[in-house]
């Protein structure tokens, strides 16, 4: 099973946690990251995506995930729209029946997102002025161990 979201509105993480699916006879591990947005020499974040378009090259990522490893479930929440400093920007939930496959695909999932998924993203910096955001080259090398040059959706 597989959910992805994209909010225009705030994020709470606390609430994907609480509400993320599980199964009490068969789920021994959940796995979740929380990102947010960083300050550093930027006043604002703004994303921009294609609805429909989106969620189905996450749900494609998901797909992939669950090939490489025994999840029970996989979500994805991702802002959109103008975020501040400190705001939660994406929240990914996975479970599993063991923590080494949760952990390894939820790790998988946020690579995916921070190299290939079709978001995209500009920050504003201290003077107002807005810069698109590339993904940076560590984040293309960590994506490389799963082979992702090859998992563009």
């Amino acid at each position: 099973m597989a959910t992805v979201t994209i909010l225009p509105t705030p994020l709470d993480p606390s609430v994907c946690l609480a509400t993320f699916p599980r199964s009490a006879d068969d789920t021994g591990a959940v796995a979740s990251f929380c990102g947010y947005v960083r300050g550093q020499g930027i006043s604002a974040l703004a994303l921009e995506h294609y609805p429909g378009m989106t969620e189905a090259s996450i749900l494609r990522t998901i797909e992939s995930a669950s090939r490489r490893w025994p999840i029970q479930h996989a979500q994805v929440v991702h802002r959109v729209g103008e975020l501040l400093p400190g705001d939660p920007i994406v929240w990914v939930g996975v479970s599993s029946s063991h923590r080494s496959a949760a952990f390894s695909a939820c790790e998988f999932i946020m690579d995916y997102l921070k190299v290939s998924a079709p978001l995209w993203k500009r920050e504003r910096d201290q003077a107002g002025q807005w810069h698109w955001v590339e993904a940076r080259d560590r984040d293309h090398k960590r994506a490389q161990r799963w082979g992702m040059s090859e998992h563009r959706a």
